[in-house]
């Protein structure tokens, strides 16, 4: 063979290697966020067993008293355990911001409980640290979210040497309506997207009054995690009602959403986070509702919001009953809504 025929099959096999990679690549990663199933009272590692059993390609740790403690061994014996089983971890916290009320002072000041995170990520090879500003309640407090965003900002930028030197992405989460998808993507942008991205909740997003479609057009350019969820939501008398389902049983159009997920976030897992079982009312024919969110009622994202609630039908909650079995009726039902989105999203994604 001469050098040329040579090199000429060398760069055809390198070609054909890179593109079974691209495609190997394009696949939808599909995961568990622990909260799904938070009912069980699990750790860490029993998390992690119940991932594998179902064959999930990630799993998603996205709070700390999840851990059983931080130590080195400790955190090596869940990666070995996570690597066994084919599964790609990912860490996350809550609140960093010193001014939400959520804010727990458990783990040092907002910027030391990042940087605790950071280090947790890095020893479970997850590429990102996610964490969060607060929740809508802190959008009626003095100084409203535009005070709480400062402080995050403050906290993340803290931790950009770290964050940079460990190869972490932090991940904002827009979180329990706290943000909407236009103030993530501006604390973002402030803090430094080179090294800050999105934890994108299409759940959330509903209760800060967007469409979850329109929501992931604006801060799909910088996801880098999920936790996901379905939404139904029906009309009221004094405005709508929302309550979260199982992924392909609410109103969001799970097939175009994950594929218009790929294409925006390509390599990103969809880790599906259901919350299901309770209704939550939005009162936004009163005047009053509006002090929170003063320039939103004339967008065309409330728009599409009312549009989804007078498309959608009232649904039942659950409460599990009282008594003895109380606890294993609620992991039954936390389990039986989280398997549900698996297989939907297995079938139709």
């Amino acid at each position: 063979m001469n050098r040329r025929s040579f090199l000429a099959q060398s760069l055809a096999a390198t070609a054909a290697t890179s593109f079974s990679q691209a495609a190997t690549s394009s696949k939808l990663a599909i995961g568990l966020d622990h909260f799904a199933v938070r009912a069980t009272g699990w750790k860490a590692a029993q998390f992690i067993d119940y991932a594998a059993s179902l064959k999930l390609d990630t799993m998603f740790i996205s709070e700390l008293p999840v851990f059983e403690n931080f130590e080195e061994a400790y955190l090596k014996s869940l990666k070995e355990q996570a690597d066994r089983a084919g599964l790609r971890l990912y860490v996350g916290t809550g609140s960093v911001c010193e001014s939400s009320n959520t804010w727990k002072p458990a783990n040092g000041t907002g910027a030391e409980h990042l940087a605790l995170t950071i280090k947790i990520a890095k020893a479970l090879g997850s590429p990102v640290a996610r964490c969060y500003l607060g929740n809508q309640k802190d959008r009626s407090t003095d100084g409203g979210i535009e005070k709480h965003i400062e402080n995050t900002i403050k906290a993340i930028k803290a931790n950009q040497s770290l964050a940079e030197g460990e190869g972490i992405k932090i991940a904002i989460e827009n979180h329990a309506g706290d943000m909407q998808s236009h103030e993530l993507k501006a604390l973002i942008e402030a803090a430094g997207k080179g090294y800050v991205g999105a934890n994108i909740d299409p759940g959330n997003a509903v209760w800060a009054l967007e469409e979850p479609m329109l929501h992931l057009e604006t801060l799909g350019p910088l996801t880098v995690c999920s936790s996901v969820r379905d939404s139904m939501l029906w009309e009221d008398d004094n405005g709508a009602v929302v309550q979260w389902t199982a992924v392909g049983e609410g109103l969001v159009d799970f097939k175009a959403y994950a594929q218009r997920f790929t294409e925006l976030a390509p390599g990103v897992p969809l880790q599906v986070e259901t919350i299901s079982g309770f209704a939550r009312p939005f009162a936004w024919k009163q005047d009053e509702f509006w002090k929170i969110f003063p320039n939103h009622r004339d967008t065309p994202m409330f728009k599409a919001w009312l549009d989804l609630a007078k498309r959608g039908k009232k649904i039942d909650s659950f409460k599990a009953p009282e008594g003895p079995g109380k606890k294993d009726a609620e992991i039954a039902y936390q389990k039986g809504e989280f398997e549900r989105s698996i297989a939907w999203l297995r079938t139709n994604a």
